[in-house]
């Protein structure tokens, strides 16, 4: 069975980072490991969306929001380094994955496997 597993939520001051984490087990129907992995956040009453996705030839792309401030990584674990944080950074963060497909940013949210989600606060 597939898991993903997100840990290092917590509340944090603006200006602040977080490192987030993702353990995952690899798909047994893919000897070759997940095509395409990837962070979404749904923040308090907005819809969820994609914010950085890594294929497997290392591939990396960023949602506008969140450019130049998020480093998505990819070792064993999943890792989404998160400096300089703002207020609207505060949502769940989940990290998900794909065996086959596209990595593409828009397709982040279909991905077929998804972690329950990890919290980050970013207080003023």
């Amino acid at each position: 069975q597939v898991q993903l597993e997100e840990s290092g939520g917590g509340s944090v001051q603006a200006g602040g980072s977080l490192r987030l984490s993702c353990t995952f087990s690899e798909p047994y129907e893919e000897p070759d490991g997940y095509k395409c992995m990837a962070w979404l956040r749904q923040a308090p009453g907005k819809e969820v969306e994609g914010i950085a996705t890594i294929a497997r030839d290392g591939k990396t792309f960023y949602a506008d929001s969140i450019q130049g401030r998020f480093t998505i990584s990819k070792a064993n674990t999943l890792y989404l380094q998160m400096d300089n944080l703002n207020p609207d950074d505060t949502a769940m963060y989940f990290c998900a994955a794909r065996i086959s497909g596209l990595c593409d940013l828009i397709y982040a949210t279909r991905f077929r496997y998804r972690g329950q989600g990890t919290h980050v606060t970013v207080s003023s």
